[in-house]
């Protein structure tokens, strides 16, 4: 008798330890299962930016990651680049104006171009023969395997004259490093080592 009586206190005892064995996992599960849930959540609310339009309005935006971007904003950085600085009309402020906008967006070879233009009175014929110039951009090739990123631009120049429209090629180099974003440069790059490898007249058409 007295034998079983400690056989059922021993078969208490396991019992006991195993519902505190359980009871246990349980609350290990559901620990876990709330730190992660909580660390999801989180995570999702990182993802979300919230916009003030005029201070009136609230909208909800969601934030990409800014790698994903980098290649498209490098792509507009060089062709919003090569828009300003080729891109000429007969009126010194207006040339002025938008050479000094593209000089903040790349270093003292660009400068060197400019430079070189001024001295040779390029920018006194656009003057004096009113003439217009208008680049348009083909393409833009940029390499991410290597930093500095290498871009290469393929556009075309229109000059415009009173009697007629000379198009030429323009194929240009440079590599772009990453900067600090500001209003003058939105995209956070800064070209260096620019080079023109080719800019020759293609045709002239009679106005």
């Amino acid at each position: 008798m007295e034998f079983k009586s400690l056989r059922n206190i021993e078969s208490s005892f396991r019992q006991i330890r195993l519902f505190g064995i359980v009871f246990l996992s349980l609350c290990a599960v559901v620990t876990v299962w709330s730190v992660w849930n909580s660390y999801r959540f989180a995570e999702k609310q990182r993802e979300k930016i919230y916009v003030l339009d005029n201070g009136k309005s609230l909208m909800l935006a969601l934030s990409q990651d800014l790698s994903q971007n980098r290649p498209a904003e490098a792509r507009e950085h060089v062709r919003r680049f090569h828009e300003m600085f080729f891109t000429l009309s007969p009126e010194k402020s207006a040339i002025e104006h938008n050479v000094k906008r593209a000089l903040l967006l790349a270093d003292k070879s660009v400068y060197h171009y400019y430079s070189d233009f001024a001295e040779k009175g390029y920018y006194n014929r656009i003057i004096a023969g009113n003439i217009n110039q208008v680049l348009q951009v083909d393409s833009v090739v940029c390499n991410f395997d290597r930093y500095p990123y290498e871009a290469r631009t393929y556009a075309r120049q229109m000059i415009i004259r009173e009697s007629n429209v000379t198009e030429r090629t323009l194929v240009t180099a440079c590599r772009l490093l990453n900067a600090s974003r500001s209003d003058d440069n939105p995209n956070g790059f800064t070209i260096e080592g620019f080079t023109v490898l080719e800019n020759k007249d293609i045709r002239t058409i009679e106005r």
